[in-house]
C-alpha cells in the first residue's frame, strides 16, 4: 500500500501541509481509518479482523496486497483498500494546487466497489439504478443513480442544497454533464465511478481537466478551476469528493466516496 510523507508548503504566508509525491514506508490502516470505512457501508461490512475486511455475507478481504511501497501509477492502477484512505481528502479546504500526485479519493480498488455497487460489464449496475430529478424547479432532468448504499438519496440532498443557492450559481449546476455510464477512465482500462452509478458530473462549460491542458516548462501540471467552493462544500457535505481536489484536476467531476468524508452511508 502506499503512505504519503507530508512537507510543508508556504501558500500566502501562512504554513499548508500537503502530501508530497514520495512513496515512504507502507502502514496499516488507522483506527479512524477502519471506522470510517465500517460507517460508510453499514449495510455491506461487518467488521474488520487483523488485516482483514469481513463483509456481512461473510466475504473477506484483505486490506493490504502485501506488496509494500507503490510508485503512483502503480498506486493508481492497482490500488488495495489501505491505499484508498492513503491520501487524505481535505474536505471544506480552499481550492488550492494539490502537490505533485497528490489525488485524494482518486485510487479505487476495483473489487472492493464492484462488490458495494455491481459490475456494469456484466450488467450489475443498473437493476439497482433509481431516479434522482436534479434541481427539479430549474431543470427537468431525471438522473439515473445508484440507490446502494443511499447514494441516490445522498445526491437529491444536495440537488435541494444547490437549488437553493442564488440564481448567480445555475451556470455551474444544469444541465448535468452526466452520472451513469458504463465506461472506462480516459486514457487508462479502469472503470469509471460512473460504471458504477456513484458520479456526477457538472458545469460542462466551466470545467477543466488536466488531459486537456499542457504542462508548464517545470512539467508541473497548471491547475485551473472556476466551480465555486459554495457548490464543493454542499456535495462534500453528503459523502461526495471532488475531482478538484486532484493534481490530475478533474472539476466536473463528483463522486460519492463517503469513507473519505466521515460520512455514514446507507442514507442514514
Amino acid at each position: 500500500m502506499l503512505r504519503l510523507m507530508l512537507v510543508p508548503i508556504l501558500i500566502a504566508a501562512a504554513p499548508i501541509f500537503l502530501a508530497a509525491p514520495h512513496v515512504a514506508e507502507a502502514a496499516e490502516l488507522s483506527a479512524a481509518n477502519k471506522a470510517r470505512l465500517l460507517a460508510a457501508y453499514p449495510e455491506q461490512l461487518d467488521r474488520i479482523d487483523g488485516g482483514v475486511l469481513i463483509w456481512r455475507d461473510g466475504t473477506r478481504m484483505p486490506l493490504d496486497d502485501g506488496k509494500g511501497e507503490k510508485p503512483f501509477e502503480e498506486w493508481l492502477e492497482h490500488p488495495d483498500i489501505e491505499d484508498m484512505l492513503a491520501a487524505p481528502y481535505p474536505a471544506g479546504a480552499p481550492a488550492t494546487p494539490p502537490a505533485k500526485n497528490v489525488d485524494p479519493g482518486r485510487a479505487r480498488n476495483a473489487e472492493f466497489f464492484d462488490k458495494v455497487y455491481g459490475n456494469c460489464r456484466e450488467g450489475e449496475v443498473e437493476k439497482s439504478l433509481g431516479v434522482v430529478a436534479w434541481l427539479p424547479k430549474k431543470t427537468k432532468q431525471r438522473l439515473p443513480f445508484s440507490k446502494i448504499n443511499g447514494a441516490a438519496r445522498a445526491l437529491e440532498a444536495v440537488s435541494a442544497e444547490l437549488e437553493a443557492l442564488p440564481e448567480s450559481f445555475d451556470v455551474f449546476l444544469f444541465p448535468s454533464a452526466g452520472t451513469f455510464n458504463c465506461r472506462v477512465i480516459a486514457g487508462t482500462t479502469r472503470v469509471s465511478a460512473h460504471g458504477q452509478g456513484i458520479a456526477i458530473d457538472i458545469a460542462l462549460k466551466r470545467s477543466n481537466y488536466w488531459r486537456n491542458d499542457a504542462p508548464g516548462k517545470d512539467g508541473a501540471l497548471p491547475y485551473k478551476n472556476e466551480i465555486p467552493m459554495e457548490v464543493v462544500r454542499i456535495f462534500e457535505k453528503h459523502g461526495f469528493i471532488w475531482g478538484g481536489r486532484w493534481y490530475h484536476y478533474d472539476t466536473m467531476h463528483f463522486e460519492y466516496r463517503p469513507e473519505l468524508l466521515g460520512v455514514r452511508g446507507g442514507g442514514g
